[in-house]
């Protein structure tokens, strides 16, 4: 039997040295060897109850977890983790080496420690009903039940009366506690020594002025008639809607008017770029004008009939582009009635494969019982094959700690020999450095000529071609600046010319823009009588085969979708949701088309119009071209 002489050192240097173990980078047999050597330092006596202790937390540390996380769970949520190994080893005795301590030992160990994490932790680990239900069948799962009933849990219930003992002493301990409260004298306060304050006069009140009362059926009245302006009665917001349909109905279409400005007649200042600019377009544009006639001259065909064959083309193409504009919206529309559709068949293809989950998920929980059965067979094999495995484990152990024994002594002297190279390589080292420094220091020692005469007619003795002295260098430097200010003064007069032939070149390119502009004016005015003269073509209405067919095969969805709402069963209210859905819906779909017909007719009339101010351009420009060219025919 162990003599226990100072209880709560050595559960104390147990609890730390489980702080300090790490089994992912030590294993077990060397941390046993590092803790003895540290209590052979510390002179500890009881020094082979230590290390068994040690081994068994380790060993069975998966057993132990298994009460501790659960106490922790339950009794002991406020309790501090870092005491976690506190429990374990308290555990572990209880456990293992109650047989062997006897209960005497083991309650002067568990009063050497604190009273309320003992008694806590003593009350929930020594109850009957625990041990018998969830600590057997878990501790079962890591061993073999019939070993784990007769060698830990009878035990257990065999001291459990006389450890409960243990429990009602330390209870007994915790209510006889007496602390000594300390009184702490409480500041009493005292009033200010204030001026009492002179009463307030009180004012008099005022008189309340008397206003006529309002005849109570007047006050009625408005009160039931504050909202009448705002409600409508249904006649006349039928009537006012009718008579704003029919307004609208009787105006004209918008026709789309261009602003005229006379944007030419206004004063606008321009740089020199803008004139340059300027003068080059209506050089550009007199010089095509001037080929475009000797063209005719020539006897090249009037390009009227190619601008109408272009015209007819422009309007083909709007119109296919209205036209497939139309097709667009209404296959919008028509892929919107089928996705409704597409929809509902989700639907109904979702529940079939809802009832199929539902039995496969029958099938699966069925097979993952079996599983369950099946595994938990093999996990009791594997139990009973890794118990006989650690019967042979201490001798390969031995093995092992002899065998690191040996590698540490080799590598030891094979440390000492490097070390012993790497200090006279170090001293070498130093020896050269110590002779590089002294001659350094020798030649710092000679004597330096501080002052050097110069004279500044000689060369530097370089033996190159282009050497000189510093006086030559200043001479011709002198030369170089009188040079470059020659040529300074010589690009400055340069430039004063060249800046009096650009002024003279805007001055007549200003002149020429100005009568150019004075003939374009006129040009503008005669092209807008001509404009003013002509009447505008009625709007054209277009049909197309493939809209009529969209609209057909829309109606047939629309009809098809109505079929399968009522196949579904929807309920009333969904189904008035569901009209008055295709109701906003077709009052979109129709402001829609309104807004495309005006859009058409807006762009339609702004074509036409354009077709014909080019054609009316191109025709003026024409006859005064050859009515220019006819008249310096003339005068030559």
């Amino acid at each position: 039997m162990v003599k226990m002489v100072s209880h709560g050192k050595h559960i104390t240097i147990i609890i730390q040295q489980l702080n300090k173990f790490n089994p992912e980078n030590q294993s077990m047999e060397d941390f046993l060897n590092e803790s003895a050597k540290m209590l052979q330092t510390l002179n500890v006596s009881e020094d082979k109850f230590v290390l068994e202790t040690l081994a068994g937390c380790i060993e069975y540390k998966s057993l132990l977890d298994v009460v501790v996380n659960a106490f922790f769970a339950r009794d002991g949520r406020y309790c501090l983790i870092s005491e976690r190994n506190l429990y374990v080893v308290i555990c572990y005795l209880a456990t293992f080496q109650l047989e062997e301590l006897g209960l005497q030992h083991f309650s002067r160990i568990v009063k050497s420690l604190d009273t309320v994490k003992m008694h806590k932790f003593l009350r929930f680990f020594f109850n009957a009903l625990y041990l018998n239900t969830w600590i057997k069948d878990e501790w079962s799962q890591l061993y073999d039940s019939q070993y784990v009933k007769e060698n830990w849990i009878d035990p257990l219930l065999r001291w459990q009366p006389k450890v409960q003992q243990l429990i009602e002493q330390l209870a007994d301990k915790l209510s006889n506690r007496t602390t000594d409260v300390k009184i702490s004298t409480v500041t009493q306060p005292k009033e200010f020594n204030l001026t009492a304050p002179k009463p307030r006069a009180i004012p008099v009140p005022l008189p309340i002025p008397v206003l006529e009362k309002s005849p109570p059926d007047l006050l009625l009245k408005a009160n039931t008639n504050q909202f009448r302006c705002a409600a409508m009665k249904p006649e006349k917001a039928e009537f006012e809607l009718q008579n704003t349909q029919d307004n609208m109905k009787s105006r004209p279409a918008f026709q789309a008017q261009k602003i005229q400005s006379r944007i030419d007649n206004l004063p606008i200042k321009l740089n020199a770029a803008a004139i340059l600019r300027e003068g080059a377009l209506y050089q550009r544009k007199m010089e095509q004008e001037l080929q475009r006639i000797e063209n005719l001259l020539q006897g090249t065909g009037d390009p009227s009939e190619f601008l109408e064959w272009q015209k007819q083309m422009r309007e083909k193409d709007l119109e296919e582009q209205l036209a497939e504009i139309e097709c667009r919206r209404l296959r919008g529309k028509l892929s919107h009635e089928e996705a409704v559709l597409a929809h509902q068949n989700v639907i109904q293809e979702n529940k079939k494969k809802a009832d199929l989950m539902r039995e496969e998920k029958a099938e699966l929980m069925h097979e993952y019982a079996e599983r369950c059965l099946h595994e938990q067979k093999e996990m009791r094999e594997l139990v009973e094959k890794v118990v006989e495995g650690h019967k042979n484990a201490k001798q390969a152990k031995l093995k092992l700690q002899k065998y690191k024994q040996q590698i540490v002594q080799e590598v030891c002297e094979e440390n000492r020999e490097l070390l012993r190279q790497a200090l006279e390589e170090e001293e070498e080292k130093l020896k050269k450095k110590y002779e590089l420094i002294q001659q350094i220091r020798a030649i710092e020692s000679l004597p330096i000529l501080k002052h050097k005469f110069v004279d500044l007619t000689e060369t530097g003795g370089h033996g190159l071609i282009c050497e000189m002295s510093i006086v030559e260098l200043r001479e011709r430097l002198a030369l170089l600046r009188e040079a470059q200010k020659a040529a300074e003064e010589e690009k400055r007069d340069q430039i004063i010319q060249d800046k009096q032939a650009k002024e003279q070149l805007l001055l007549d390119k200003l002149d020429q823009i100005s009568i150019f502009r004075a003939e374009l004016g006129r040009a503008a005015a005669l092209k807008q009588e001509e404009k003013k003269r002509k009447s505008q073509s009625a709007e054209r209405q277009m049909k197309d085969e493939r809209i009529l067919n969209l609209q057909r095969k829309i109606l047939e969805k629309a009809m098809e979708r109505k079929k399968q709402e009522g196949l579904l069963k929807i309920t009333p209210q969904k189904a008035s949701t569901a009209s008055r859905k295709d109701s906003l819906e077709w009052n979109r779909w129709k402001e829609l088309e309104e807004s495309r017909e005006r859009r058409f007719k807006t762009l339609q009339y702004g074509f036409m119009a354009r077709e014909t101010a080019q054609k009316m351009a191109a025709y003026e420009a024409a006859r005064s071209g050859a009515t220019a060219c006819i008249l310096r025919s003339e005068v030559k």
